[in-house]
Protein backbone atom coordinates (compact mmCIF):
# COMPACT_ATOMS: atom_id res chain seq x y z
CA UNK A 1 0.00 0.00 0.00
CA UNK A 2 1.36 3.82 -0.91
CA UNK A 3 1.92 6.15 1.80
CA UNK A 4 -1.06 8.89 2.22
CA UNK A 5 -0.41 11.59 -0.14
CA UNK A 6 0.56 14.96 1.94
CA UNK A 7 -0.95 18.27 0.47
CA UNK A 8 -0.24 21.45 1.10
CA UNK A 9 -2.81 24.66 0.02
CA UNK A 10 -2.83 27.94 0.67
CA UNK A 11 -4.86 31.01 -0.43
CA UNK A 12 -6.71 33.98 2.00
CA UNK A 13 -7.73 37.38 3.16
CA UNK A 14 -10.90 37.21 1.38
CA UNK A 15 -13.43 34.13 0.81
CA UNK A 16 -12.61 34.56 -3.18
CA UNK A 17 -9.43 32.93 -2.09
CA UNK A 18 -10.09 30.90 0.75
CA UNK A 19 -13.04 29.08 -0.48
CA UNK A 20 -11.41 27.71 -3.82
CA UNK A 21 -9.09 26.25 -1.85
CA UNK A 22 -11.37 24.36 0.16
CA UNK A 23 -13.24 23.48 -2.77
CA UNK A 24 -10.05 21.84 -4.11
CA UNK A 25 -9.36 20.21 -1.23
CA UNK A 26 -12.66 18.98 -0.27
CA UNK A 27 -12.87 17.26 -3.59
CA UNK A 28 -9.11 15.72 -3.60
CA UNK A 29 -10.07 14.02 0.03
CA UNK A 30 -13.44 12.65 -1.85
CA UNK A 31 -10.74 10.93 -4.16
CA UNK A 32 -7.63 10.13 -1.71
CA UNK A 33 -9.74 9.38 1.75
CA UNK A 34 -6.22 9.05 3.68
CA UNK A 35 -4.33 12.27 2.36
CA UNK A 36 -3.13 14.58 4.60
CA UNK A 37 -4.10 18.20 4.34
CA UNK A 38 -2.69 21.36 5.92
CA UNK A 39 -3.33 25.35 5.10
CA UNK A 40 -1.70 28.15 5.53
CA UNK A 41 -2.79 31.43 5.57
CA UNK A 42 -2.12 34.98 7.15
CA UNK A 43 -2.48 34.77 10.63
CA UNK A 44 -4.60 37.43 10.93
CA UNK A 45 -6.82 37.11 8.42
CA UNK A 46 -10.19 35.14 7.97
CA UNK A 47 -8.45 32.13 6.95
CA UNK A 48 -7.59 31.41 10.30
CA UNK A 49 -11.69 30.85 11.15
CA UNK A 50 -12.76 29.74 8.07
CA UNK A 51 -10.58 26.79 7.37
CA UNK A 52 -10.84 24.93 10.64
CA UNK A 53 -14.84 25.61 10.44
CA UNK A 54 -14.33 23.37 7.30
CA UNK A 55 -12.10 20.71 9.05
CA UNK A 56 -8.53 21.42 7.96
CA UNK A 57 -5.81 22.37 10.01
CA UNK A 58 -4.10 25.39 9.08
CA UNK A 59 -0.85 27.34 10.46
CA UNK A 60 -0.34 31.58 10.21
CA UNK A 61 2.03 33.63 8.57
CA UNK A 62 3.09 36.91 9.46
CA UNK A 63 2.66 38.36 6.47
CA UNK A 64 0.55 41.51 4.67
CA UNK A 65 0.11 42.74 1.09
CA UNK A 66 1.98 45.62 -0.24
CA UNK A 67 -0.20 48.38 -0.08
CA UNK A 68 -0.53 50.08 -3.74
CA UNK A 69 0.22 53.92 -2.09
CA UNK A 70 2.67 55.09 -0.06
CA UNK A 71 2.36 54.18 3.64
CA UNK A 72 4.19 53.35 6.91
CA UNK A 73 3.12 50.03 6.85
CA UNK A 74 5.01 49.49 3.76
CA UNK A 75 8.17 49.59 5.76
CA UNK A 76 7.31 46.63 7.87
CA UNK A 77 6.79 44.51 4.92
CA UNK A 78 10.29 43.35 3.63
CA UNK A 79 10.17 42.24 7.94
CA UNK A 80 6.99 39.97 7.37
CA UNK A 81 8.36 38.66 4.20
CA UNK A 82 11.57 37.42 5.57
CA UNK A 83 9.75 35.77 8.33
CA UNK A 84 7.11 34.39 6.81
CA UNK A 85 9.63 32.38 4.23
CA UNK A 86 11.70 31.10 6.78
CA UNK A 87 8.55 29.82 8.93
CA UNK A 88 7.25 28.10 5.29
CA UNK A 89 10.79 26.98 4.72
CA UNK A 90 10.12 24.82 8.45
CA UNK A 91 6.29 24.31 7.41
CA UNK A 92 7.54 22.43 4.44
CA UNK A 93 10.33 20.48 5.91
CA UNK A 94 8.47 19.16 8.60
CA UNK A 95 5.33 18.27 6.70
CA UNK A 96 6.97 17.35 3.61
CA UNK A 97 4.12 17.63 1.34
CA UNK A 98 3.49 15.81 -2.00
CA UNK A 99 2.22 18.97 -4.04
CA UNK A 100 1.60 22.53 -3.13
CA UNK A 101 -1.65 24.52 -4.34
CA UNK A 102 -2.19 28.48 -4.04
CA UNK A 103 -5.33 30.25 -5.18
CA UNK A 104 -3.84 34.11 -4.33
CA UNK A 105 -3.71 36.11 -1.12
CA UNK A 106 -0.91 37.16 0.81
CA UNK A 107 0.40 33.70 2.43
CA UNK A 108 0.33 32.04 -0.59
CA UNK A 109 3.44 34.02 -2.47
CA UNK A 110 6.09 32.57 0.60
CA UNK A 111 4.55 29.01 0.54
CA UNK A 112 4.85 28.65 -3.03
CA UNK A 113 7.67 30.40 -3.50
CA UNK A 114 9.29 28.22 -0.87
CA UNK A 115 7.88 24.90 -2.34
CA UNK A 116 9.54 25.82 -5.63
CA UNK A 117 12.72 26.31 -4.53
CA UNK A 118 12.10 22.91 -2.34
CA UNK A 119 11.41 21.27 -6.05
CA UNK A 120 8.03 20.54 -4.51
CA UNK A 121 5.50 20.17 -7.19
CA UNK A 122 3.60 23.35 -7.62
CA UNK A 123 0.19 24.79 -9.11
CA UNK A 124 -1.47 28.28 -8.57
CA UNK A 125 -4.96 28.75 -9.57
CA UNK A 126 -5.99 31.87 -10.52
CA UNK A 127 -9.78 32.83 -10.61
CA UNK A 128 -9.60 36.63 -12.18
CA UNK A 129 -9.05 38.05 -15.60
CA UNK A 130 -6.64 39.77 -14.07
CA UNK A 131 -3.92 38.26 -11.72
CA UNK A 132 -3.08 39.60 -8.47
CA UNK A 133 0.50 40.55 -7.73
CA UNK A 134 1.35 37.12 -5.98
CA UNK A 135 0.47 34.88 -8.69
CA UNK A 136 1.52 37.14 -10.71
CA UNK A 137 4.95 36.90 -9.66
CA UNK A 138 4.58 32.85 -8.95
CA UNK A 139 3.58 32.06 -12.69
CA UNK A 140 7.04 31.82 -14.04
CA UNK A 141 8.08 29.25 -11.47
CA UNK A 142 5.18 27.08 -10.82
CA UNK A 143 4.19 24.07 -12.49
CA UNK A 144 1.18 24.39 -13.76
CA UNK A 145 -1.59 27.36 -13.76
CA UNK A 146 -5.35 26.79 -13.33
CA UNK A 147 -7.33 29.61 -14.89
CA UNK A 148 -10.89 30.95 -15.48
CA UNK A 149 -10.44 33.34 -18.60
CA UNK A 150 -9.40 33.22 -22.09
CA UNK A 151 -6.22 35.64 -22.31
CA UNK A 152 -3.80 35.46 -19.34
CA UNK A 153 -1.15 34.16 -21.76
CA UNK A 154 -0.56 38.29 -21.40
CA UNK A 155 0.75 37.23 -17.81
CA UNK A 156 1.68 33.77 -17.39
CA UNK A 157 3.47 31.07 -19.60
CA UNK A 158 1.19 29.79 -22.35
CA UNK A 159 2.70 26.34 -22.00
CA UNK A 160 2.01 26.26 -17.98
CA UNK A 161 -2.02 27.57 -18.59
CA UNK A 162 -5.24 25.04 -18.23
CA UNK A 163 -8.35 26.69 -18.52
CA UNK A 164 -10.66 25.46 -16.06
CA UNK A 165 -12.88 27.60 -14.02
CA UNK A 166 -13.08 28.83 -11.09
CA UNK A 167 -13.44 25.90 -7.81
CA UNK A 168 -17.21 26.30 -6.31
CA UNK A 169 -18.52 24.73 -3.21
CA UNK A 170 -20.11 21.09 -3.44
CA UNK A 171 -23.04 21.90 -2.02
CA UNK A 172 -24.02 25.29 -4.26
CA UNK A 173 -24.77 22.53 -7.16
CA UNK A 174 -28.02 20.92 -5.27
CA UNK A 175 -29.71 23.58 -3.88
CA UNK A 176 -32.71 22.53 -6.85
CA UNK A 177 -35.69 21.59 -4.30
CA UNK A 178 -34.58 23.03 -1.38
CA UNK A 179 -36.12 26.56 -1.15
CA UNK A 180 -39.48 25.59 1.18
CA UNK A 181 -36.98 24.25 3.93
CA UNK A 182 -34.56 27.42 3.20
CA UNK A 183 -37.07 29.27 3.81
CA UNK A 184 -37.89 27.91 7.10
CA UNK A 185 -34.12 27.86 8.29
CA UNK A 186 -34.30 31.29 8.05
CA UNK A 187 -37.95 31.60 9.07
CA UNK A 188 -38.41 33.54 6.39
CA UNK A 189 -42.29 34.39 4.84
CA UNK A 190 -43.11 32.18 2.25
CA UNK A 191 -45.41 34.83 0.70
CA UNK A 192 -43.21 37.45 0.13
CA UNK A 193 -40.33 38.16 -2.74
CA UNK A 194 -36.95 37.56 -0.92
CA UNK A 195 -33.62 39.72 -1.84
CA UNK A 196 -30.07 38.18 -1.33
CA UNK A 197 -27.17 40.83 -0.83
CA UNK A 198 -23.62 39.86 -1.20
CA UNK A 199 -20.70 42.42 -1.18
CA UNK A 200 -18.23 40.09 -0.48
CA UNK A 201 -17.04 38.68 2.78
CA UNK A 202 -15.45 41.92 4.04
CA UNK A 203 -18.80 43.66 2.88
CA UNK A 204 -19.01 46.44 0.13
CA UNK A 205 -19.70 49.94 1.94
CA UNK A 206 -21.69 51.54 -1.55
CA UNK A 207 -24.34 48.15 -1.47
CA UNK A 208 -24.50 48.45 2.30
CA UNK A 209 -25.30 52.01 2.03
CA UNK A 210 -27.39 51.67 -1.28
CA UNK A 211 -30.12 48.85 1.05
CA UNK A 212 -29.85 50.61 4.11
CA UNK A 213 -31.59 54.05 1.82
CA UNK A 214 -34.17 51.35 0.14
CA UNK A 215 -35.36 49.74 3.41
CA UNK A 216 -38.65 51.52 2.90
CA UNK A 217 -38.65 50.74 -0.44
CA UNK A 218 -38.52 47.07 -0.12
CA UNK A 219 -41.56 47.14 2.64
CA UNK A 220 -43.65 48.36 0.55
CA UNK A 221 -42.97 45.87 -2.56
CA UNK A 222 -43.09 42.84 -0.29
CA UNK A 223 -39.63 41.90 -0.09
CA UNK A 224 -37.43 40.80 2.60
CA UNK A 225 -34.14 40.79 2.78
CA UNK A 226 -31.09 38.66 3.83
CA UNK A 227 -28.03 40.83 4.26
CA UNK A 228 -24.63 39.95 4.47
CA UNK A 229 -23.30 43.12 4.94
CA UNK A 230 -19.34 41.77 5.90
CA UNK A 231 -17.91 41.81 9.09
CA UNK A 232 -16.26 45.54 9.18
CA UNK A 233 -19.95 47.03 8.73
CA UNK A 234 -21.72 44.75 11.00
CA UNK A 235 -22.02 46.75 13.99
CA UNK A 236 -22.95 49.60 11.86
CA UNK A 237 -25.96 47.49 10.35
CA UNK A 238 -27.30 44.81 12.96
CA UNK A 239 -29.42 46.84 14.80
CA UNK A 240 -31.68 46.69 11.37
CA UNK A 241 -32.31 42.52 12.50
CA UNK A 242 -34.86 44.36 14.84
CA UNK A 243 -37.33 45.10 11.38
CA UNK A 244 -39.54 42.53 10.50
CA UNK A 245 -38.49 41.84 6.90
CA UNK A 246 -35.16 42.09 7.42
CA UNK A 247 -31.87 39.73 8.52
CA UNK A 248 -28.16 41.66 8.53
CA UNK A 249 -25.61 39.01 9.18
CA UNK A 250 -21.65 39.76 8.61
CA UNK A 251 -21.26 36.43 6.95
CA UNK A 252 -23.44 33.86 5.95
CA UNK A 253 -22.46 30.39 6.32
CA UNK A 254 -25.10 28.32 5.00
CA UNK A 255 -25.25 29.64 1.30
CA UNK A 256 -26.23 26.96 -0.38
CA UNK A 257 -30.06 27.56 1.81
CA UNK A 258 -29.13 31.89 1.43
CA UNK A 259 -29.29 30.68 -2.56
CA UNK A 260 -32.53 28.12 -2.57
CA UNK A 261 -34.11 30.64 -0.22
CA UNK A 262 -33.68 33.57 -2.68
CA UNK A 263 -35.39 35.26 -5.72
CA UNK A 264 -33.42 37.85 -6.34
CA UNK A 265 -29.46 38.27 -5.78
CA UNK A 266 -27.21 42.00 -5.75
CA UNK A 267 -24.04 41.04 -5.81
CA UNK A 268 -20.08 42.24 -6.20
CA UNK A 269 -18.74 40.63 -9.50
CA UNK A 270 -15.52 38.99 -8.31
CA UNK A 271 -14.91 36.24 -10.52
CA UNK A 272 -15.83 33.71 -7.38
CA UNK A 273 -18.82 35.21 -7.03
CA UNK A 274 -19.55 35.66 -10.87
CA UNK A 275 -18.96 31.20 -11.02
CA UNK A 276 -20.89 30.74 -8.16
CA UNK A 277 -24.24 32.69 -8.99
CA UNK A 278 -23.81 31.08 -12.80
CA UNK A 279 -23.82 27.57 -10.92
CA UNK A 280 -26.96 29.04 -9.17
CA UNK A 281 -29.17 30.03 -11.98
CA UNK A 282 -30.83 33.19 -10.11
CA UNK A 283 -31.56 36.61 -11.34
CA UNK A 284 -28.76 38.61 -10.03
CA UNK A 285 -28.04 42.84 -10.14
CA UNK A 286 -24.42 43.27 -10.22
CA UNK A 287 -22.53 46.36 -8.47
CA UNK A 288 -19.12 45.52 -9.13
CA UNK A 289 -16.52 47.15 -7.15
CA UNK A 290 -14.49 50.59 -9.13
CA UNK A 291 -11.48 50.09 -6.57
CA UNK A 292 -10.08 47.17 -7.93
CA UNK A 293 -7.02 45.99 -10.71
CA UNK A 294 -7.69 46.92 -14.68
CA UNK A 295 -11.50 47.17 -13.38
CA UNK A 296 -11.68 43.33 -13.67
CA UNK A 297 -15.22 43.71 -12.07
CA UNK A 298 -16.70 45.56 -14.27
CA UNK A 299 -15.40 43.75 -17.18
CA UNK A 300 -16.78 40.08 -15.58
CA UNK A 301 -20.05 41.70 -14.81
CA UNK A 302 -20.19 43.13 -18.60
CA UNK A 303 -19.16 39.79 -19.85
CA UNK A 304 -22.20 38.31 -18.32
CA UNK A 305 -24.44 41.45 -19.12
CA UNK A 306 -23.83 40.69 -22.60
CA UNK A 307 -25.50 37.43 -22.74
CA UNK A 308 -28.82 38.88 -21.48
CA UNK A 309 -28.03 36.80 -18.05
CA UNK A 310 -27.60 39.32 -15.40
CA UNK A 311 -27.97 43.05 -15.03
CA UNK A 312 -25.50 45.29 -14.21
CA UNK A 313 -25.57 48.83 -12.38
CA UNK A 314 -22.80 51.28 -11.60
CA UNK A 315 -21.59 51.98 -8.69
CA UNK A 316 -22.04 55.57 -9.74
CA UNK A 317 -25.23 55.01 -11.30
CA UNK A 318 -27.31 53.41 -7.94
CA UNK A 319 -28.91 56.39 -6.93
CA UNK A 320 -30.40 57.18 -10.19
CA UNK A 321 -31.51 53.55 -11.44
CA UNK A 322 -31.92 51.24 -8.51
CA UNK A 323 -35.58 51.59 -7.61
CA UNK A 324 -36.29 51.60 -11.57
CA UNK A 325 -34.43 48.32 -12.23
CA UNK A 326 -35.40 46.72 -9.33
CA UNK A 327 -38.71 47.28 -9.98
CA UNK A 328 -38.95 46.02 -13.40
CA UNK A 329 -37.38 42.91 -12.40
CA UNK A 330 -39.16 42.06 -9.32
CA UNK A 331 -42.83 43.04 -11.60
CA UNK A 332 -41.52 40.41 -14.22
CA UNK A 333 -41.68 36.74 -13.82
CA UNK A 334 -40.79 36.48 -17.63
CA UNK A 335 -37.38 38.62 -17.01
CA UNK A 336 -36.27 36.54 -14.11
CA UNK A 337 -36.97 33.93 -15.79
CA UNK A 338 -34.73 34.60 -18.80
CA UNK A 339 -31.83 36.05 -16.49
CA UNK A 340 -32.06 32.37 -14.45
CA UNK A 341 -32.16 30.44 -17.33
CA UNK A 342 -29.16 32.01 -19.65
CA UNK A 343 -26.50 32.98 -16.64
CA UNK A 344 -27.09 29.09 -15.65
CA UNK A 345 -26.09 28.36 -19.39
CA UNK A 346 -22.80 29.96 -18.21
CA UNK A 347 -21.83 27.62 -15.48
CA UNK A 348 -18.83 25.83 -15.24
CA UNK A 349 -19.62 22.78 -12.94
CA UNK A 350 -16.73 20.67 -13.49
CA UNK A 351 -14.09 23.32 -12.47
CA UNK A 352 -12.98 21.38 -9.17
CA UNK A 353 -12.51 18.38 -11.13
CA UNK A 354 -10.53 20.02 -13.59
CA UNK A 355 -7.90 21.38 -11.50
CA UNK A 356 -7.96 18.15 -9.30
CA UNK A 357 -7.24 15.88 -12.24
CA UNK A 358 -4.00 18.69 -12.75
CA UNK A 359 -2.87 18.49 -9.18
CA UNK A 360 -2.95 14.57 -9.52
CA UNK A 361 -1.07 14.28 -12.84
CA UNK A 362 1.37 16.38 -10.59
CA UNK A 363 1.27 14.10 -7.45
CA UNK A 364 1.72 11.13 -10.08
CA UNK A 365 5.01 13.34 -10.58
CA UNK A 366 6.02 13.50 -7.22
Amino acid sequence: MTKPYKIILSGGGTGGHIYPAIAIANELKYRYSNAEFLFVGAHDRMEMEKVPHAGYKIEGLWITGIQRKLTLKNLSFPLKLISSLIKAKRILKEFKPDVAIGTGGFASGPLLQTAVMRGIPTLIQEQNSFPGITNKLLGKKVNTICVAYDGLERFFPKNKIVKTGNPVRKDLLAIEGKSITAKDHYKLKHNKHTLLVLGGSLGARSINQLIEKQLNFFSDNNVQILWQCGKLYYEQYKHYNSLENVQVFAFIDTMDLAYAATEIIISRAGASSVSELCIVGKPVIFVPSPNVAEDHQTKNAQSIVAKEAAILIKESELESEFQNRFSELLSSATLRETLSKNIKSLALVNATNAIVNEVEKLLKQS
